[in-house]
């Protein structure tokens, strides 16, 4: 009974051992890396304004953030959010949105 259970169990399994393996197709090189303008890396200008430096970050020529480092002090942003050219300021602090959702009353 046993040697008949190994018997198919072998019988069943030559079938997939007897598969060819796939013919595999050589992968296609990739295509070049762009290069200069063309990448999505930010364009970074230092300049010194009076006691101030002014670190001013560009993508594909537009002005998207400014960081002003005082001499004294703390260093802060000006991003344009909203992609109009309106700066915003931002300390570094978060911006915490608490939720505010009722979970139970009575």
């Amino acid at each position: 009974m046993r040697r008949t259970l190994i018997a198919l169990l072998l019988a069943a399994a030559v079938p997939a051992f007897a598969q060819q393996p796939p013919v595999l197709e050589p992968i296609p090189e990739p295509p070049p890396m762009p290069t200069g303008a063309e990448t999505d890396e930010p364009e970074v200008t230092i300049v010194q304004r009076g006691e101030d430096t002014v670190t001013e970050y560009r993508i594909r020529g537009k002005l998207y953030m400014v960081k002003v480092t005082p001499p004294h002090g703390v260093p802060y942003y000006l991003i344009d959010k909203e992609g109009t050219g309106q700066m915003v300021r931002h300390d570094g602090a978060a911006d915490l949105a608490v939720p505010m959702w009722v979970i139970k009353s009575w």
